[in-house]
């Protein structure tokens, strides 16, 4: 095996893991020899350690690579690398801390990053060692989370995909419950015959112990297993007893948690208004979701429940003014207008919430609780569009009388914006994906509030300090209340817990005291004191949204120093993950929801423009053109925001010195990137309007670029050139872009098929990813590391090393020899991995398309005509206008051999240049 090869070692988690490594087979010099997990569960406090031993048996260091996917609320509280008994801890830091050295250290030309991105239940963490010959590393992991009770019980997930019989495999599960444990269940596809005799459980009154331990041989036998090993989910879901409805209150080390969830009372009759996008955006798919959704939740309302329909795009509609009886004639009559609701118009969310707000408030009912239910995928387009008007026209308007519950369908939508709003009037956000199972997401979230118990909800410790929030406007059955805080000077006999609600009928009461005698390992564990930190750290982050100025400064510093002091991972929060001496640190940051997953690729000293103060001596200096001699606006502001610069503040000015050593790196569609590289201190990027690319031209070996206009020092975006196929003549066109950017390659909207790529940040990075979208459950990611095949809910991984022949009814993908062929309908494509001097990338050729004048893409554009003009060599008559080229080379991808070709170089202003910006993407 070559030096530098990647291992991957990953895991998937609520408990989620998944070793991502290479296949089992007979040649594997490297071996993942023990994974463990281990949780213990006390309290409903889940602390999670994952350990994975990897041994290099190859008489070469190996690049060993650690991948750990965990639940989007937990937080990581430690993690470490032990490598020839030594050990290296990772430091928890202020996020501006960390990033400054995550910065310092891309500058240096190092690798320097961690992915990490959020899913539909997880988030990543990524990291890598170099391991000596015939040496090991261990990795261990450990985070921690808060279950919470959903629908009457907690659940832990655990998703094992190790990508490879593990000798040493186990998952231990430890639960500590003092109210005792109601029941246990144990589901999941590895819960199979097949493997039944590797689970054992054992359940005692208040202790319940959960272990699975497959054999080798029964990691490649069950019904979801096969050479890579297992693949597939435990989910283990749990209840306590609950034997007085005044909770359960626990003590340890001078912290307290109560835990409140009483049954025992009547439901409380509700008044709902469901306020439903309708605007062009919900288009196929999400309107027939949710008016699955809608019929279902309607056919769920009790007949003391009144109920009320908003729709809305550009109008609001109300299906009546008032709120009716969910009795049998008018649920008829609403499910019929649910059927016929239609996508239409524009987005108008302020108009739509108000007028629900008002309705609730026109029909007040005596002895039940309100709450709202906006649905939406988008932004306000119409209308009052100020998102901060917005919010406290609503917040105004509802006055703190009932929630607001705001669920965000799909990862095109202002998931910010609907979750402060949520925040703000009591409710919370949630995100409804757009997969098959959207519809049971919608009535799955109608469920958790389908039955309120309480409303005005106090809870009040006497001889307790630093509480968590103590005012719950209603409670819902199958639901709980959790309060956590210190016990004043530790005086447990001076501590009362109290807690005044309004039931269905009357104004009820609860009280407690702490025993006075607990178990010495419930009173010499810190789990609650660590419990009380998660908690209140959560909830002082969505205090944080939901301020501003001095105040929202001040509970940031709250939350920062408690996560610095406990060692959380979160959006203030930032892990420097330490190596041994001569490898980079790298930075690991919690990702927001709804983030699309970044990596920071290797970035090379010297492969840079730098504009320089004046200097004497100046040679040859090309005029660097103005930004009126652009043929692109879009472009030019994209090239001018890569070198720091306004397209005000423009470009005109003489250049003055190049340093040419050059250097020759592959680039798009057969293509070649062409970079100048620093020969001593000068800058160095070839740019055809920046420097002679004639190769006539003989530069100085020192020179540089000068601008009369700035006098700072900025860093312009490295180009990579690209390659276009000419009509009827031999040589081909080829041209530069900025580095980084995010391409649309393809785009078939007839077949429900695009195709998305994301540069590398330096010129010899080329594609750092590729993603294929198709209809709206398929998705194919392709990176450096792997390829991740998603089909609705279910994701497959594979090694580039792999040999794979994978279909399903709509997608064939067959890899060899580190070339994915993917068809899908009458499209077939090629992703190539590359690894050239060191440096790791993708490159795709498209090999059949299906025909359509509307399909778009760089891949997509055809072949160029052109001409050249008599009397020159170096002016080309394309598109009947005369253009100034150069002639230079690239080398061609679409064949391993990459061949380099002799190309015409187009100057940026030219008409086909400037057609890049309409290539641009956002997200992949």
């Amino acid at each position: 095996m070559m030096k530098g090869v990647s291992v991957g070692v990953g895991l998937l988690g609520l408990l989620l893991a998944c070793v991502t490594t290479a296949p089992t087979n007979k040649d594997r010099d490297w071996d993942i020899y023990s994974f463990h997990i281990n949780s213990t569960v006390t309290s409903r406090y889940a602390t999670t350690i994952i350990t994975s031993r990897v041994a290099n048996w190859n008489d070469q260091s190996q690049e060993i690579e650690f991948h750990v996917k965990i639940p989007k609320n937990a937080f990581i509280s430690k993690f470490k690398m032990t490598i020839e008994g030594q050990t290296y801890d990772g430091v928890v830091k202020q996020k501006e801390e960390a990033q400054q050295q995550y910065t310092q250290a891309v500058s240096r030309g190092q690798s320097a990053g961690i992915v990490s991105s959020v899913g539909r239940t997880l988030e990543e963490f990524k990291t890598s060692v170099t391991v000596a010959a015939l040496s090991k590393v261990t990795f261990e992991l450990t985070y921690e989370e808060m279950l919470k009770r959903r629908l009457g019980k907690y659940e832990l997930l655990i998703h094992a995909r190790p990508m490879q019989p593990v000798a040493d495999f186990k998952i231990d599960v430890y639960f500590n419950e003092r109210p005792g444990i109601n029941f246990l269940e144990i589901t999941g596809g590895l819960s199979t015959k097949a493997l039944a005799n590797a689970i054992t459980k054992t359940h005692a009154f208040s202790e319940a112990w959960v272990h699975f331990y497959p054999s080798k041989e029964q990691q490649s036998q069950c019904d979801s297993c096969g050479e890579q090993g297992l693949n597939g989910d435990l989910v283990i879901a749990y209840d306590v007893h609950r034997n007085t409805s005044k909770g359960d209150l626990q003590e340890s080390e001078g912290y307290f948690v109560h835990h409140f969830a009483p049954s025992d009372l009547p439901r409380i009759p509700k008044n709902v208004v469901f306020i439903i996008d309708r605007s062009g955006s919900m288009h196929g798919r999400k309107m027939e979701q949710t008016r699955e959704a809608l019929l279902k939740i309607l056919g769920d309302l009790a007949e003391d429940d009144h109920f009320g329909l908003i729709t809305f795009d550009s109008s609001v509609s109300t299906w009546r003014k008032e709120l009716l009886p969910a009795n049998q004639e008018n649920l008829e009559a609403a499910k019929s207008f649910a059927r016929h609701i239609r996508d239409r118009g524009a987005t108008d969310i302020n108009a739509a919430v108000l007028e629900g707000t008002a309705m609730l408030n026109r029909h007040p009912q005596e002895g039940s609780v309100s709450l709202l239910i906006l649905l939406t995928d988008g932004d306000p387009t119409t209308g009052e569009t100020n998102l901060e008007k917005i919010h406290k026209n609503v917040k105004e308007a509802i006055g703190k009388k009932f929630p607001l519950y705001c669920l965000g369908f799909g990862m095109d939508v202002n998931f910010d914006f609907l979750e402060k709003m949520a925040l703000e009037n009591s409710g919370v956000g949630r995100r409804i994906y757009t997969d098959s199972d959207a519809a049971l997401q919608l009535q799955g979230f109608y469920e958790e509030v389908a039955t309120p118990l309480l409303t005005d909800v106090q809870m009040i410790y006497l001889g307790g300090a630093n509480l968590t929030q103590t005012n719950f406007n209603q409670y819902y059955n199958g639901s709980e209340i959790v309060v956590a805080g210190q016990i004043t000077d530790n005086n447990i006999e001076m501590f009362t817990a109290e807690v005044i609600a309004i039931s269905k009928s009357n104004r009820v009461m609860y009280s407690d005291t702490l025993p006075m005698e607990e178990p010495i390992e419930a009173r010499s564990n810190s789990h609650i004191q660590r419990l009380w930190a998660y908690l209140t750290v959560k909830q002082l982050l969505d205090k944080e949204v939901q301020l501003s100025g001095k105040a929202k400064e001040k509970v940031k510093k709250e939350a920062l120093d408690l996560c610095l002091k406990y060692g959380f991972v979160t959006p203030l929060t930032s892990m420097v993950v330490t190596k041994p001496q001569g490898e980079d640190s790298q930075v690991a940051h919690k990702p927001k929801e709804g983030e699309k997953p970044t990596r920071s690729s290797q970035v090379l000293s010297g492969s840079r423009v730098q504009f320089t103060a004046p200097q004497t001596g100046v040679h040859r200096a090309p005029t660097i053109p103005a930004p009126d001699h652009y043929h692109h606006p879009g472009m030019l502001s994209t090239m001018l925001a890569s070198a720091g610069l306004s397209p005000k503040q423009g470009l005109r000015g003489n250049a003055k010195e190049w340093a040419m050593e050059r250097t020759v790196i592959p680039a798009r569609h057969g293509l070649m990137f062409q970079t100048y590289h620093d020969v001593g201190h000068g800058i160095q990027q070839s740019h055809p309007d920046f420097v002679l690319g004639s190769e006539s031209y003989d530069p100085p070996q020192t020179r540089s670029i000068k601008t009369t206009m700035r006098t700072t020092t900025t860093t312009v975006s490295p180009l990579l050139r690209f390659l276009l196929p000419a009509e009827g003549q031999a040589l081909p066109l080829c041209y530069d872009i900025p580095a980084s950017l995010s391409l649309r390659l393809l785009m078939d909207p007839n077949n429900e098929l695009s195709m998305n790529g994301q540069l590398g940040q330096s010129a010899s990075a080329g594609y750092q990813k590729i993603v294929i979208h198709y209809k709206s459950d398929q998705h194919i990611e392709f990176d450096t590391t792997g390829i991740t095949f998603n089909d609705g809910q279910n994701a497959t991984y594979f090694y580039w090393s792999l040999e794979i022949n994978h279909e399903t009814d709509n997608v064939s993908l067959f890899l060899r020899d580190r070339e994915m062929d993917v068809t899908i309908a009458s499209t077939r494509v090629i992703i190539m991995f590359y690894k050239r001097n060191g440096i790791k990338f993708l490159w795709p050729v498209l090999r059949q398309r299906t025909t359509g004048d509307n399909i778009t893409g760089i891949m997509a554009r055809p072949p160029v005509a052109y001409e050249e003009v008599q009397g020159t060599t170096m002016k080309l008559k394309i598109q009947d206008k005369e253009v100034d080229v150069s002639r230079d080379s690239a080398v061609d991808l679409s064949a391993r051999s990459a061949p380099t070709v002799a190309c015409w170089l187009l100057p940026l202003q030219s008409a086909l240049q400037g057609e890049l910006a309409d290539f641009t993407v956002t997200q992949l």
